[in-house]
């Protein structure tokens, strides 16, 4: 009975991960697990947590409702991982009351626009090997960044080689527009397919009317053969 009331008495979801220490900071939790070689987000992250860092690990990928479960949740440290892939609905669950992410110094080239846009959180994406393009551009300009790193978000790779190697910020205002070149290349490309389909149905017409006209003449030649045919019998 002891032991029974005592598994009642323990709160739900104060246990700790492992390989991560547990604490307190300002009254609030904290969850520590700062360079302890972690390749993946830890799945039995207490409910109640404020702050998670998990920072300097081997972190590659943060899927889809990561963190759904933490409601609490306010900071997450998840810079100097080795982060290539954040899905759509990554921070699924935490969007409400995150202030701040830290995504620095990761191996992010692309991110989809709504895993970020959702959250009112302070963002930090500095010192990724970003491509810059549309979704980019428009994280740039409605997430709320982090204004002391903003200018160290630079493109890795753009459509065009004069771009590369310069922060995204200044491209931007030297009047460059990624959104209107992909709606180019968009309108370009429908261009080409209604011409390709259009094209097809002229040629099956013509195929058809010279199909028809051969059948035409074909059967023409039939008509005028029967006099003859007839006179011959006779």
């Amino acid at each position: 009975q002891a032991f029974f009331c005592l598994l009642l008495c323990i709160p739900w979801g104060s246990s700790c991960p492992p390989s991560c220490q547990c604490t307190e900071r300002a009254g609030a939790k904290a969850v520590l697990c700062s360079s302890r070689h972690l390749e993946e987000i830890p799945k039995d992250i207490p409910r109640d947590v404020v702050f998670l860092k998990l920072d300097a690990n081997s972190i590659t990928r943060i899927p889809s409702n990561a963190f759904r479960h933490l409601s609490h949740l306010e900071e997450i440290d998840l810079s100097r991982n080795a982060i290539e892939k954040i899905d759509r609905a990554a921070f699924k669950g935490v969007a409400a009351g995150l202030r701040t992410l830290d995504l620095s110094s990761n191996r992010i080239r692309s991110i989809p626009k709504e895993a970020l846009l959702a959250l009112s959180a302070k963002l930090r994406l500095a010192n990724n090997p970003w491509h810059c393009e549309c979704a980019l551009q428009e994280v740039l300009w409605e997430a709320r960044l982090d204004l002391d790193s903003i200018q160290d978000i630079t493109c890795h790779t753009a459509p065009r080689e004069e771009y590369v190697g310069k922060p995204l910020l200044q491209v931007l205002d030297a009047g460059v527009n990624f959104c209107s070149v992909r709606q180019r290349t968009m309108d370009m490309a429908m261009f080409v397919t209604m011409f390709g389909w259009f094209a097809m149905v002229i040629v099956y017409i013509i195929c058809y009317v010279r199909h028809n006209r051969e059948d035409s003449c074909r059967y023409g030649d039939y008509l005028r053969s029967l006099p003859s045919a007839q006179a011959h019998a006779e």
